[in-house]
């Protein structure tokens, strides 16, 4: 399913941006050229109609923006594991302590080792989908892998000191 967002300028005031839902909400945001943010929420018997508008500060945006980026990810990921019978995803935080603390993934070996694959880092509200060989981690990372139990297990170990190598 294709998602449509509308852009409609706002002559002296910014531009529109609404997004109609499946459930035939219509949902919007509406920049100012100030910068100022607005969420819109629309009346669905008037689409013209403002139900609601919460003003968002550059930070509020941000975080807005942060949690449904990475709710949506792990959903997918989530889903993903619904379909593949005994993959399995899960959100592993590397300790403060880990020795992996300013190295890159690539020095994990992780994938080679475990046949786990490390497919996004959460660092404070910010989501790192795809880190390559040369992410660099920091402390209270979390890390989002999928794999199987084994899988999993083997880089959890990892990031704890706990394995083999």
């Amino acid at each position: 399913m294709r998602v449509r967002v509308e852009q409609t300028p706002l002559p002296g005031i910014g531009v529109r941006h609404d997004l109609v839902t499946s459930s035939g909400r219509t949902v919007g945001v509406v920049s100012h050229r100030n910068g100022r943010r607005d969420l819109v929420l629309y009346d669905v018997d008037d689409p013209d109609a403002c139900l609601a508008s919460i003003p968002l500060t550059d930070d509020e945006a941000e975080a807005l923006a942060d949690v449904l980026g990475a709710s949506l990810m792990l959903g997918q990921l989530s889903g993903l594991r619904q379909q593949a019978a005994g993959l399995l995803t899960e959100q592993i935080q590397l300790p403060a302590g880990s020795h992996f603390v300013g190295r890159q993934l690539g020095d994990t070996r992780a994938r080679t080792r475990t046949s786990a694959s490390i497919v996004a880092v959460l660092r404070d509200r910010e989501v790192i989908a795809s880190p390559g060989p040369s992410f660099v981690f920091e402390a209270n990372d979390v890390v989002v892998a999928v794999g199987t139990r084994q899988g999993l297990d083997g880089v959890s170990a990892i990031f704890a000191g706990n394995d083999d190598d």
